[in-house]
């Protein structure tokens, strides 16, 4: 591919340099060529497919993952993401279902556990500010759904990280 080749050159041009805003350049043409390389493999690659990132194609489920992603404290039910990527609730939750591989609301909640683990071992955040900030009721309620997700407590998952 000829763009890649030109754009190799150009960043080795600014290295040599170092010209004012060089090291911005020089990144930013960096961060295209992997995200290039990132679609050429979701294009090319079987397994870019299946599951979640082969979701990410379709342009409604793809938007719908994008707002789970983006605002994970949302009550979100079926009806609500169905209605937000312009879809009937039955149509999306097929759809959701067999380009995913899970239902949409069990993709939500994985989605929040996971993200809960990370913020949990790294920011050391409470029980109580993870279930805020993931839109549950009670910590306990928030606590049932992790054990359930993750296999094992916040508190566990705490103690293991802080050895």
């Amino acid at each position: 591919m000829e763009w890649i080749d030109t754009t190799l050159r150009f960043i080795t041009a600014e290295a040599r340099e170092l010209r004012p805003g060089g090291e911005t350049i020089i990144t930013r043409l960096a961060d295209i060529l992997v995200i290039q390389a990132i679609r050429w493999w979701i294009r090319q690659a079987p397994a870019a497919q299946t599951g979640w990132l082969g979701a990410l194609r379709d342009q409604q489920i793809g938007s719908a993952i994008t707002l789970i992603n983006r605002d994970p404290a949302r009550a979100w039910t079926v009806a609500s993401l169905a209605a937000e990527v312009a879809m009937s609730r039955s149509a999306f939750a097929a759809r959701f279902a067999a380009l995913v591989g899970e239902p949409p609301m069990h993709y939500v909640a994985r989605s929040r556990m996971h993200l809960a683990r990370t913020w949990l071992e790294e920011e050391k955040a409470t029980v109580a500010e993870l279930a805020t900030r993931l839109g549950y009721e009670s910590d306990a309620a928030f606590s049932r759904a992790f054990k359930r997700f993750i296999g094992a407590s916040p508190g566990a998952i705490r103690r293991s990280k802080n050895g």
